[in-house]
């Protein structure tokens, strides 16, 4: 394993009940005011809104609402919240919600003190935050991008038509409640986005260096075997809490960081649908769906060692006197199946894509960088023979 550093400062509260038991007690540590942020207005659909703001209230705290946070938040979205942030002098940032909802609340308590640009400071190129933030506390209600338990946050500059995320410990949340009662109330859809992306997570740590044995890889093998089929007990029944509460955690566990200690990491497919999703606003889960099986047949020759492994290990495929090269391609369609067996999409069409957006794929391309952990040095023409390949 190579050297490396781990802290996380984020304190997780896992199961059943957990928000009415831990968060009377948790506010008292923080001053009276608190921006209550979450999405577009479902929490108060499913009872989870009132639940939260009862315990506001009998705590005596001076709630500012900020919501309306999308699933693919944009910086004009941050920069309202920090200004409402600041208007209100905010103690507290409470974000209910999914990973959308996380990620630009962590924003949001870096930009309500940074006098500076955010964007170009932090954002387009990683900065520094020597500075005291907003305190941010987390009640999860959408599980898959793991955001939960990191300083992570993907933002989108309309303008710029980029969407890039920074991962900055200072912005960790102090606290996270995670009840998978919560995540019930879900689409299906979702709920299956959502756990795709987490595997995809746990895969995009896993394919890169070191190959040779390492306790990072065995978690993670554990963490893919478990989020696959909890996955398809959760299709069969989602109210099986089995099955949804080890989805939670597996989730949580990719992105915590600690799959990643020793690991030198690759998020290429990350890349390639960050800045699809600049372009289109699609749903993040399923535009890895289309991106990631594709971009693997693109590098399983230069990582057939370790995707020969994803394939005996993850998928259980004997080996049967195969050859390396043999096994790596039957680990990638193993995945293929799985994309299709789960119902997600596995083209840009199926993905919502019109013939007249198809133009802009040179363009989305030409954004593309390549990530320095790949098996393999993308170019920008394989980047765009990959985007037109998904077609």
């Amino acid at each position: 394993m190579e050297n490396f550093v781990f802290e996380n400062s984020t304190k997780a509260y896992f199961g059943k009940k957990c928000v009415a038991q831990y968060l009377p007690t948790l506010l008292q540590q923080y001053g009276s005011n608190v921006l209550l942020a979450y999405g577009g207005g479902s929490i108060k659909k499913n009872g989870i809104y009132d639940e939260v703001m009862g315990i506001l209230k009998k705590a005596g705290k001076t709630v500012t609402e900020f919501s309306g946070i999308m699933a693919n938040p944009t910086y004009k979205k941050v920069l309202e919240g920090a200004t409402l942030a600041r208007n209100h002098q905010a103690d507290l940032i409470l974000a209910v919600g999914g990973g959308s909802v996380m990620d630009c609340c962590k924003a949001v308590a870096l930009a309500a003190v940074y006098e500076g640009d955010v964007w170009a400071d932090f954002w387009a190129k990683g900065g520094t935050i020597d500075f005291p933030t907003i305190p941010l506390g987390i009640i999860m209600t959408t599980s898959g991008t793991g955001s939960e338990m990191n300083g992570g946050a993907v933002i989108t500059n309309e303008d710029l038509k980029a969407k890039t995320g920074r991962d900055y410990p200072q912005l960790n949340a102090r606290f996270a409640l995670l009840d998978p009662l919560y995540t019930y109330s879900v689409p299906q859809k979702q709920m299956i986005s959502g756990a795709f992306d987490s595997l995809t997570h746990m895969m995009e740590t896993y394919f890169s260096a070191p190959d040779e044995d390492n306790v990072s890889d065995s978690i993670n093998e554990a963490l893919m075997k478990s989020t696959i089929r909890n996955l398809r007990r959760a299709i069969q029944n989602p109210e099986d809490y089995q099955a949804r509460s080890n989805l939670v955690w597996a989730s949580t566990m990719a992105e915590n960081r600690i799959l990643k200690l020793g690991k030198k990491g690759d998020f290429q497919g990350h890349i390639l649908e960050h800045a699809l999703g600049a372009f289109t606003d699609c749903n993040h889960g399923c535009g890895l769906a289309v991106l990631l099986p594709i971009y693997y047949r693109h590098i399983k020759v230069a990582g057939a060692v370790k995707f020969a492994r994803f394939a005996t290990e993850v998928w259980g495929i004997e080996k049967d006197g195969k050859t390396l090269a043999e096994l790596a391609n039957d680990g990638v369609e193993a995945l293929v199946a799985f994309v299709k067996e789960i119902g997600l999409p596995t083209t840009l069409r199926e993905l919502g894509m019109t013939e007249a957006q198809k133009a802009l794929l040179p363009q989305i391309a030409a954004t593309c960088v390549a990530s320095p952990g790949s098996y393999k040095h993308l170019d920008g023409a394989e980047i765009l023979d990959i985007f037109n390949e998904a077609w």
